[in-house]
């Protein structure tokens, strides 16, 4: 069973959240919300598991609170399945096939379906937090295999998005069609917006690092803030705005990507 993660007992606010979840549509998860799972494999983690198959996503994705000297040493995905490794604070050293890679704030790590990711803490005591996905590989003809992939985002040029300056994105894995999927971050700064609507058969699972901004979620304009989790699901009706006065609305997400629908 899971249980609360935060300190037990009754709220300011009984009963009341901004969360709302629409399974294969969208959805939206607040941190006081969120409760920790048991997964075989992490030691001293608090680990929450976000978007899943259950929700109606083809991923899955985790918020996981890595604690004193914690983390996965029996090995996260391989067997067809990639996996990829964002940190959003703290330090922690990974290790895939042999190598080891030391990832501060801002730095991730993507990991091709036939090798596993093994980690640990390594932030003199302090806890250290990960976004972390996990996604079946949709093999495909006549395309090469997806390799290792590491950086930290801090070291990566923004461009303008559709060609608003005001909307900036950041990809963090090779434009490749080896790749079958993708990671960005994509920043507004304060009262920038989307140019339209999107609709499209790509889905997402996306992760507020900073800022607020109203989402529209299938025409359901939905507040989010630092530390939301959002669920996008294929076709769901997509565009946000940031709100606020000094700080740009930014999130990092995931996109499948180079691939045909399958039947």
């Amino acid at each position: 069973m899971g249980y609360l993660n935060h300190q037990q007992g009754y709220r300011e606010g009984l009963l009341e959240t901004r969360s709302i979840v629409k399974k294969d549509e969208f959805a939206v998860l607040t941190p006081d919300g969120l409760v920790n799972n048991v997964v075989p494999g992490f030691v001293d983690c608090d680990m929450s598991i976000l978007g899943s198959p259950r929700m109606g996503a083809r991923f899955v994705d985790y918020l996981v609170t890595v604690k004193n000297e914690g983390g996965n040493t029996q090995g996260f995905g391989g067997d067809g399945v990639q996996t990829f490794m964002y940190v959003v604070y703290g330090n922690v050293t990974a290790t895939v096939d042999g190598e080891t890679y030391e990832l501060s704030e801002g730095g991730y790590i993507y990991v091709p379906p036939h090798l596993e990711l093994t980690f640990v803490n390594n932030n003199n005591g302090e806890d250290s937090r990960l976004f972390l996905y996990k996604k079946r590989y949709q093999e495909a003809k006549g395309v090469g295999k997806p390799e290792i992939v590491t950086g930290n985002v801090n070291d990566i040029q923004a461009k303008a998005y559709e060609g608003m300056d005001e909307v900036l994105v950041q990809d963090l894995l090779p434009a490749d069609i080896a790749y079958d999927m993708n990671f960005h971050i994509l920043s507004f700064k304060p009262g920038a917006s989307h140019g339209y609507i999107e609709t499209h058969v790509q889905e997402h699972g996306a992760y507020v690092l900073s800022g607020r901004g109203m989402y529209n979620l299938d025409n359901n304009w939905m507040p989010v803030d630092k530390g939301d989790y959002i669920f996008m699901g294929a076709y769901a009706l997509q565009a946000t705005y940031a709100v606020g006065l000094d700080e740009s609305f930014s999130y990092i997400y995931s996109k499948d990507a180079n691939r045909d629908v399958e039947i």
